[in-house]
């Protein structure tokens, strides 16, 4: 069954060029997969002919559908998709709503995104936020999922309970972990510790049927001891932004003190298969993006920086998640644990 991703070829910071190339890519990854890219009609068709390079069987796995306008990362997201109708990331979900398209890729305005995936497609049933989902990686050479990173800046308990049933199925769909282990982020592992939102959310996971570990301080996120970890959106986009600034900061330090001396360059010699491994362990290109959890349809998120590889790799996941409908999975397990359904007001 030939599965259609819309893949937002203006959403970047990089380019369409780099949109183009990465559904090249996954379509040459994927003999089902289709990929729909969404902007300007002309420019995109042009590019795409001369960037194909004459594959005309991976060229007629990708198709071009028109948007003329793009939500930029300085608009206000719920202001731009109202006025901006025909904005690629608006247009990308339209898509999915019509059937046109099985699930949407940007790497665009994230609140935008999200914005556009609720008007468009609205909730799950019984989900009262949806959330946006990362994988991270571990010391155990496997990743933990955060939920959420950065959709809810302002949450209730039901909200991160919410977060934990959804990123659990997630888990167990794409890593075939049959009981994740969920940890909730505090200040501290006791119980107890933690402000009014993490001590109301508490008593909530523990009484749940989820395998609930307790509370994980932000140290023991990368230990890998737990495959889940819940938290509002803006302490989750806080952890986001600060793991990639370190990693960042500390590959720039190694770069620097191997460059000090010729010992230090000849050691970087034998240790150079170990760092480049380390070094893909912990690329965000490697988990596909951040999915959208909890919108009634499939959307991933990616890094506005994303290379043609992440965006490959995003269109994949996309793909996947359709193919496996986490959503359906998502419902039957909220109708198991008997979430009980919140007002959808903030």
């Amino acid at each position: 069954m030939r599965v259609n991703v819309a893949l937002d070829a203006m959403g970047g910071d990089t380019g369409p060029d780099v949109a183009i190339l990465g559904a090249l890519a996954a379509v040459r990854a994927c003999d089902d997969l289709h990929v729909i890219l969404i902007g300007p009609e002309e420019r995109l068709k042009a590019r795409l002919a001369e960037l194909a390079q004459g594959d005309a069987a991976a060229q007629a796995q990708v198709s071009v559908y028109p948007a003329s306008e793009v939500v930029t990362m300085e608009d206000m997201p719920v202001d731009a998709i109202r006025k901006k109708k025909d904005a690629t990331v608006v247009v990308g979900f339209d898509l999915v709503k019509k059937g046109q398209a099985d699930a949407m890729v940007s790497a665009g305005n994230s609140g935008a995104i999200m914005a556009a995936a609720v008007k468009k497609l609205g909730r799950l049933p019984g989900i009262a936020r949806p959330g946006i989902a990362s994988f991270f990686p571990t010391a155990r050479n496997r990743p933990v999922m955060i939920m959420d990173i950065g959709a809810n800046v302002d949450c209730r308990a039901q909200h991160l309970y919410q977060f934990a049933v959804m990123a659990t199925c997630y888990v167990r769909r794409v890593l075939h972990k049959e009981h994740p282990r969920v940890g909730l982020l505090s200040i501290g592992a006791e119980t107890g510790k933690g402000n009014a939102l993490v001590k109301e959310t508490f008593p909530l996971l523990q009484a749940s049927p989820l395998n609930f570990a307790g509370n994980v301080e932000g140290r023991d996120v990368y230990r890998g001891d737990v495959d889940v970890v819940v938290c509002d959106g803006f302490i989750g986009n806080i952890l986001l932004k600060a793991s990639e600034g370190l990693g960042e900061a500390a590959l720039q330090m190694i770069r620097g003190e191997i460059l000090k001396s010729w010992r230090a360059r000849f050691g970087y010699l034998l240790m150079r298969g170990a760092l480049a491994a380390f070094k893909k362990q912990v690329d965000y290109a490697e988990y596909g993006g951040a999915p959208l959890l909890g919108i009634n349809g499939t959307g991933i998120v990616c890094h506005g920086a994303s290379s043609a590889a992440a965006l490959c790799r995003a269109c994949i996941v996309a793909a996947d998640m359709a193919r496996h409908d986490i959503n359906a999975t998502i419902v039957g397990l909220l109708g198991e644990y008997r979430v009980e359904p919140e007002s959808a007001a903030p």
